[in-house]
């Protein structure tokens, strides 16, 4: 695929001369590198050699049938449609993954986003972008400045994600932030905050050293918290003491019916909670509590119009997200396999990313 197109019957792993390849999940944790047939080039359409694609927890999520995994990516344009005139061949792009329909209400509305008939990367019956070369509308792959390396341009993708945070959250200079979660998400959407203003930012997790690595980036204060819910009311202590005023704003990155509880129950009256993370599709959580503090409450699905303002985040050195990236691997089936067991077992690993 490239291009949101649905995906053929998984090929037999044998490669061709100069074929072009990709990484399969085939079964449950079984990833196989095989040829990838691309799609026509349309005229409003670029064909993309890979040169960076992140792995993202979601990638071995969805099994429905064989499909090409990876949706953080970038690359260096190799042809363009004739219809496509703001890019050349040997631009270096990131791509933003999700294809939009441009004809429903919510794509008319701006927040397309929302579109019922998104064809995105990586989720069925969609193909990823973890191959050799992919084909992708032109309108969606930006031209990456001088000084922002392909990493970085592939890291545009989870960068989105805390930047569209931020923007429901209304965060600004004059809010101080706390955030559920230090996760690769938590950290982006940290660095994030701190990019739209935020003087005081806390950040909370059950992982030692997650919270050191959100120290080293920038965190004002880091708090351990357990699993327990009996700890609750202890640690929103803990947490405000270590804002030293109010909490205006809480995203929480990690989406747990303990860690929602905590951002609402944290957030002074008035103030607004952002729903990021996606750990349980149910909570229970003290909505009520928070209706009569009128804590506003609000979510994000994806992005919207991310990539040009996280591009200009990298170019400016407003973001840094070098750090972030703790792995490297190349393109063969040892690598992607080892490299896919490496972000499983987390630890010390934030982001891994393939060089191709």
């Amino acid at each position: 695929m490239g291009k949101g197109g649905k995906g053929e019957a998984a090929p037999a792993a044998v490669a061709g001369e100069g074929e072009n390849m990709a990484a399969w999940l085939v079964a449950k944790d079984t990833l196989k590198i095989m040829p990838f047939k691309l799609p026509p080039l349309g005229p409003y359409d670029v064909r993309v050699r890979m040169k960076a694609v992140g792995i993202c927890g979601s990638d071995v999520h969805y099994l429905k049938e064989p499909m090409v995994i990876g949706h953080e990516c970038a690359g260096i344009i190799e042809e363009v449609g004739g219809g496509v005139k703001h890019l050349a061949v040997g631009d270096r792009v990131a791509l933003e993954p999700g294809i939009s329909c441009w004809r429903c209400r919510h794509c008319k509305g701006g927040r397309y986003n929302l579109c019922d008939d998104m064809k995105f990367f990586a989720t069925p019956p969609y193909h990823g972008s973890l191959a050799d070369q992919i084909v992708h509308p032109g309108d969606l792959c930006f031209k990456l400045p001088d000084n922002v390396s392909l990493e970085e341009g592939a890291m545009c993708e989870p960068l989105s994600v805390g930047v569209h945070a931020c923007r429901r959250a209304d965060v600004g200079a004059e809010k101080n932030v706390l955030i559920m979660g230090a996760g690769p998400i938590g950290l982006v959407t940290m660095l994030s905050a701190r990019a739209f203003g935020a003087p005081r930012i806390v950040i909370a997790d059950v992982d030692e050293h997650r919270l050191s690595v959100a120290k080293s980036l920038g965190a004002d204060a880091a708090v351990k918290v357990s699993t327990s819910t009996e700890d609750l009311a202890g640690e929103i202590e803990l947490i405000q003491a270590a804002m030293g005023g109010d909490i205006d704003v809480s995203l929480d990155c990690a989406g747990f019916s303990k860690t929602m509880s905590t951002a609402l129950e944290a957030t002074r009256p008035g103030g607004r909670v952002c729903l990021v993370g996606m750990g349980h599709n149910e909570m229970t959580v003290p909505l009520t509590s928070a209706a009569i503090r009128e804590v506003d409450v609000v979510g994000i699905f994806r992005y919207k119009d991310t990539w040009p303002l996280c591009l200009d985040f990298l170019r400016s050195g407003k973001i840094d997200v070098k750090p972030l990236i703790t792995h490297r691997f190349g393109f063969s089936q040892g690598e992607v396999e080892e490299a896919f067991e490496v972000s499983a077992r987390g630890r010390d690993a934030i982001k891994v990313m393939f060089n191709l």
